[in-house]
C-alpha cells in the first residue's frame, strides 16, 4: 500500500465502524433523498385541501390534517425541500468566502490579514435576526434574500479556522522547499496548503448546516421567511395556536428538525475522529517478533499522520 493511501484508509476505519458516524450519515442522507424527492413524492400543491379538517394520523393521512383540511405530510415534504434549499445554497456561498478570507489572510498576512480580520469582526458583530428584520421590511421576505443574508453573516466562524489551518500550514518545511526550489506563492498555495484545510472544513461544515437549520425555522416561525414557500419553521408557527389538542401538527415538523440537527451534528463529529487536522492516530494491527526463546511476543504498533509528513511507526509499548 503507497503512503497516500494511508491516511485514507486510516480515515475510513476510523468513520465507518462508529455508531455516531453510522446513524449521522444515514439521517442526513435519508433526509436529503427525500428532501431532493419532494417534487416526486408529492406531485400536488401541498396547500391543497380538502380533506377532513384535524384528521388525526391513519393510513389515509399518514401523518393528519390541519385546520383548513391539509394533509401535514406533503407539507412537511416540501418544507423540508425547503430548509435543504437554504442550507446548501449557503453552505456554498459560506465556504468559498471562509476559504478565500482565511486563506489569504493566513498566508500572505500583513496589511492584508488585518484588513480582513477587521471586516470578518465587522461582519461578526452584526446580529443576524435584527438585519433580516431590516431585510425584510424593506425588500420583503423573500427566499433569496433569506439565503444571501444568511451566506454573508454565516462564514467568519469557518473563516478564523481556516486561517488558524494556514498560518500552521505555512511554516512546514515542505512549504518552505516547495519555495526554495523556485514555485510560485500561487503554485505553493494551491498546491501544499489549501489540501490541508479540507479536512477542518469538513469538520465544520455538518455543524454549520445544523446551526443554519435552526435559525432559517427560527426565522420562518417568527414570520420572517418567504410566505410562498412552505417551511418546518412555518409549520410549528401555524400548529401553535392548537398545539394543546391536535399534537400532530407540530409533532411531525419538529421530529424532522431535530433529526436533521442530529445527523449533521453527528455527522460533524464523526468527521472530526476520522479528519482530525492536528493528528490521525489509527491503531494498527499488532505485528509479530521472535524472542530469543522462540516464543512469538505482540509488539503493538500505531501508525500517526501528521500533515504534511510521511506516515511512520512507533512502539507504544
Amino acid at each position: 500500500m503507497t503512503d497516500a493511501a494511508l491516511p485514507r484508509r486510516a480515515a475510513r476505519r476510523r468513520f465507518f465502524p462508529g455508531t455516531a458516524g453510522a446513524v449521522g450519515l444515514g439521517l442526513s442522507g435519508a433526509l436529503g433523498l427525500l428532501g431532493l424527492l419532494a417534487g416526486r413524492i408529492s406531485p400536488g400543491d401541498p396547500r391543497a385541501g380538502g380533506s377532513p379538517t384535524f384528521s388525526p394520523p391513519s393510513w389515509e393521512f399518514l401523518m393528519g390534517t390541519n385546520q383548513l383540511g391539509r394533509q401535514i405530510l406533503p407539507q412537511v415534504v416540501h418544507g423540508l425541500a425547503t430548509t435543504l434549499t437554504v442550507v446548501v445554497s449557503v453552505l456554498v456561498m459560506s465556504v468559498v468566502l471562509a476559504v478565500a478570507v482565511g486563506t489569504l489572510s493566513g498566508y500572505f498576512g500583513g496589511i492584508l490579514d488585518s484588513v480582513l480580520m477587521r471586516v470578518l469582526d465587522m461582519v461578526q458583530s452584526v446580529p443576524r435576526f435584527l438585519l433580516a428584520i431590516v431585510v425584510a421590511a424593506l425588500f420583503g421576505p423573500r427566499l433569496e434574500y433569506l439565503i444571501l443574508l444568511l451566506g454573508l453573516t454565516s462564514w467568519t466562524f469557518l473563516a478564523r479556522i481556516v486561517r488558524a489551518e494556514v498560518l500552521s500550514v505555512r511554516r512546514r518545511e515542505f512549504v518552505e522547499a516547495s519555495r526554495s526550489v523556485g514555485s510560485s506563492g500561487l503554485r505553493t498555495l494551491v498546491r501544499h496548503v489549501l489540501p490541508h484545510v479540507v479536512p477542518p472544513v469538513v469538520v465544520v461544515v455538518p455543524l454549520l448546516a445544523s446551526r443554519l437549520v435552526l435559525i432559517e425555522a427560527s426565522l420562518a416561525f417568527l414570520g420572517l421567511g418567504d410566505p410562498s414557500r412552505i417551511s418546518l419553521g412555518y409549520l410549528l408557527a401555524e400548529a401553535q395556536p392548537n398545539l394543546q389538542y391536535y399534537w400532530w401538527l407540530s409533532v411531525f415538523p419538529g421530529l424532522v428538525l431535530v433529526a436533521m440537527v442530529l445527523g449533521f451534528n453527528l455527522l460533524g463529529d464523526a468527521f472530526n475522529d476520522a479528519l482530525n487536522p492536528q493528528r490521525l492516530r489509527v491503531d494498527a494491527p499488532a505485528t509479530r517478533r521472535w524472542s530469543r526463546s522462540g516464543t512469538v511476543v505482540g509488539l503493538p504498533l500505531s501508525l500517526d499522520l501528521d500533515a504534511g509528513d510521511a506516515p511512520r511507526l512507533r512502539n507504544t509499548t
